[in-house]
């Protein structure tokens, strides 16, 4: 990533899973600084801890609901991603307000001072659970990803490049449901499950490392960049985990129904997108219906969409044996594998 080098890079939500594991990767390619913001003292404290006393991290302690705070944080930077959010769906839906607070208002603030302040790129992470939304979460998130595209369209003569990267579940992070059940399986509980039917689209750290490097890379405005993700039912996880972490022991998959906005299968792009989408050989680029054909032609080595899976129930589901195998892969957000 060339283009990372001599760069001065915010991470907004530096201290969760995939701000410390994007941190930590970037710091590889020679930037100038890598500053992380982030709410949580004590994440951040550990993020610290892990990454020790390299001399081009900056640790700040903020609110992007603080607009004063955020231009501190965002004065003199190149490039910023967004990973900052209220993310489950369950607290967003018992507390719409704040989420709008930090969703919406939040993102707003992030992409006024990025105006302002002349910066190159930002980059504003978002979530399947934007497409067809049912939940106040995902109904954020899919605000979010119209005001980060339109934000190329009004901001007159500045450079900004403002685009998105719509994830699935990353796999292994924290508040996914991977380690919720590796820590079910070590206390001897039974894995919970809202519904039997359930799948979801997976995507790894490596993975949603990579999506955000081919946003920074390629990304000219308004677009929407979606990893082509692997699909899995989740009682298929269950049952795999059992079978890895268990050491024999009787563990039982209890359903417990379906939360509030919570849906059985997710989606990664609208009908509607498709038709004015591309693909790459590892990820679509969703273009913004006011621009679409503008921004189609900059994209010469890209390719219609054909057959594409956009719901997660379509094709062919992660075996056992390829479950096994990315549990392998996990990493959480203290670094260590996975499995220790």
């Amino acid at each position: 990533m060339e283009i990372l080098k001599g760069k001065k890079i915010l991470i907004i939500g530096g201290a969760g899973s995939v701000g410390f594991a994007l941190a930590k990767d970037i710091l590889k390619f020679s930037p100038a600084t890598v500053r992380l913001l982030d709410i949580s003292e004590n994440e951040m404290s550990k993020v610290r801890s892990d990454l020790g006393n390299d001399k081009r991290v900056r640790y700040l302690i903020g609110d992007i609901r603080d607009i004063g705070r955020l231009k501190l944080a965002m004065e003199d930077i190149d490039i910023v991603i967004h990973l900052a959010a209220m993310k489950h769906v369950y607290a967003c839906e018992y507390n719409p307000f704040e989420a709008i607070k930090t969703n919406i208002d939040g993102l707003q603030n992030v992409i006024d001072i990025a105006r302002d302040g002349d910066i190159e790129k930002m980059i504003f992470a978002s979530t399947d659970k934007a497409v067809s939304p049912t939940s106040v979460m995902g109904m954020t998130k899919l605000l979010g990803e119209k005001l980060v595209s339109l934000a190329n369209y009004y901001q007159g003569k500045k450079r900004t490049v403002f685009s998105s990267i719509r994830f699935g579940n990353v796999i292994g992070s924290n508040g996914s449901v991977a380690p919720l059940f590796k820590k079910q399986i070590s206390v001897g509980r039974p894995l919970t499950i809202t519904d039997e039917a359930m799948s979801r689209f997976v995507i790894t750290m490596d993975e949603a490392i990579r999506l955000i490097y081919s946003a920074i890379k390629i990304g000219k405005g308004g677009e929407v960049f979606v990893w082509k993700m692997r699909t899995v039912r989740v009682v298929d996880l269950a049952r795999a985990m059992i079978v890895k972490y268990a050491a024999g022991k009787k563990i039982k998959i209890q359903v417990i129904g379906k939360c509030e906005g919570e849906k059985i299968h997710e989606e990664i792009m609208t009908e509607g997108e498709v038709q004015r989408a591309v693909e790459l050989d590892n990820l679509y680029i969703v273009f913004p219906a006011i621009d679409h054909q503008h921004l189609t032609r900059k994209y010469i080595n890209a390719k219609k969409i054909k057959n594409p899976i956009v719901v997660s129930n379509q094709g062919t589901h992660m075996s056992e044996n390829e479950i096994k195998n990315l549990l392998e892969e996990l990493v959480i957000s203290n670094g260590k594998n996975f499995t220790d």
